[in-house]
């Protein structure tokens, strides 16, 4: 990993490359992508078959994209007790603060006496991307399509890589399906998120796409934008331990560890700490935890590439390196963690304290772990559940409110030069 202090006479030079953009922005990638989508765009399932052999190893017909009910219900009956009980627990927290996030129908009457508003409608058919791979994330499927069964949309459809035999993970499989999904197909990559967007005789379009994914499928998600509606960029993962000299270096360590093993090495993590003896003894616990973790190779992938230890001088300087990098993941292990945490502006979600792991964000707290990464936290927010309803406002005048805004409606036609505009509401009386 890199270390840098503040003392660094090239100190500012090097934050500067530690802040930069990530791979989702990669000029390399984008071309790639921008290949694969028109492939699918022009040729349909067949490039979608054709991608997957070349991707994923596996050679399918049209006619083996879509999970069967065999295949669901034979991953129902696979599942443990301790998988059940592990979907339900998750289940229950996600859906428990999605219910809490939802928007509602409202109506008041403005100056004019008219009854203005917004309803907020469940979008009908919604695309989720669940990432296979190296590793299935199960979690994923419960932190984004229950938010879709919540908001009450009523095709929900997911797309997650298989292996070179076809199979899909049947613990992902049984979450999905628990979750809400209405349709799954086995499809990977760039390649799926568009179909998803374009269609196919397979699979029809959806109006909008959900899910994180890796450096291809959110460049793809970008560069839909507008032939579709996304939630947001959750690329590859990222967390920043920002800590005084009362963090516990062992857990700050493991934090770092574990967001680095997600295994594209285009992970990023940060420490950023106003203690000298803290960032030596984290970089001593990454040393002597790293060799004991079954991903190693994946995680030395990640630390090497884009894994920095920072010294700075005040807790004010690491919330602004902080707000500067806008972590997907902000762990806060200072003293008075909460009032040091009301200056972080960018983060996708923050942790508080030493006994708020990261983890616990993956897999069961309730928010949706589906996060901005890349910096695009400066600008999104997380997966909320209101990102699947549509928002509609609503306006309804009668024959006095209408009379009463006349005066003002033909002002501001007469000033942009639009009399039809003017006319159109003059002609009521």
């Amino acid at each position: 990993m890199k270390i840098i202090r503040h003392t660094d006479a090239d100190f500012a030079r090097r934050i500067v490359h530690a802040a930069a953009a990530s791979s989702l922005f990669d000029p390399v990638i984008e071309q790639r992508t921008r290949d694969i989508l028109d492939a699918i765009a022009q040729k349909g399932d067949d490039a979608l078959i054709q991608l997957t052999e070349k991707f994923d190893g596996a050679r399918l017909s049209a006619e083996q994209l879509a999970v069967t009910q065999a295949e669901l219900f034979n991953a129902s009956l696979t599942a443990d007790e301790s998988l059940r009980q592990a979907v339900a627990a998750a289940g229950k927290n996600i859906a428990a603060f999605a219910r809490k996030s939802l928007r509602k129908n409202w109506r008041m009457q403005n100056s004019h006496g008219a009854n203005v508003g917004e309803k907020f409608d469940p979008f009908q058919r919604v695309g989720i991307y669940i990432p296979g791979g190296t590793a299935p994330l199960v979690s994923t499927a419960l932190m984004t399509i229950t938010l879709a069964k919540v908001a009450g949309c009523r095709e929900i459809v997911v797309c997650t890589p298989c292996g070179p035999d076809g199979g899909i993970n049947a613990a992902l499989l049984f979450a999905a399906q628990a979750a809400g999904a209405t349709e799954i197909y086995r499809a990977g990559g760039a390649q799926a998120i568009a179909a998803m967007a374009y269609g196919t005789n397979t699979i029809r379009r959806v109006q909008k796409l959900f899910g994180p994914g890796n450096a291809y499928v959110v460049t793809a998600k970008r560069l839909l934008v507008g032939r579709v509606a996304i939630d947001l960029l959750p690329g590859p993962s990222e967390v920043l331990v920002l800590a005084d000299d009362s963090a516990n270096p062992k857990f700050a360590a493991a934090d770092l560890l574990a967001q680095a093993e997600h295994g594209s090495g285009h992970e990023r993590v940060w420490l950023v700490t106003t203690s000298a003896k803290i960032l030596q003894a984290v970089e001593k616990e990454i040393a002597r935890q790293l060799p004991k973790l079954a991903r190693r190779e994946f995680i030395q992938r990640a630390l090497e590439n884009n894994g920095c230890l920072i010294l700075v001088k005040s807790i004010a300087e690491a919330v602004a390196l902080a707000n500067q990098l806008a972590p997907e993941h902000c762990e806060v292990m200072t003293r008075n963690s909460r009032q040091v945490s009301t200056g972080i502006l960018t983060a996708g979600a923050i942790f508080l304290g030493g006994w708020s792991p990261t983890v616990v964000g993956d897999y069961v707290a309730g928010p949706s772990h589906t996060l901005p990464t890349g910096g695009a936290g400066a600008s999104f927010a997380g997966l909320t559940v209101d990102q699947f309803q549509r928002r509609t406002s609503v306006v309804e005048y009668n024959r006095a409110a209408l009379r009463k805004a006349l005066p003002a409606v033909k002002k501001f036609a007469e000033l942009e030069g639009l009399g039809a505009h003017g006319k159109s509401a003059e002609i009521r009386f």
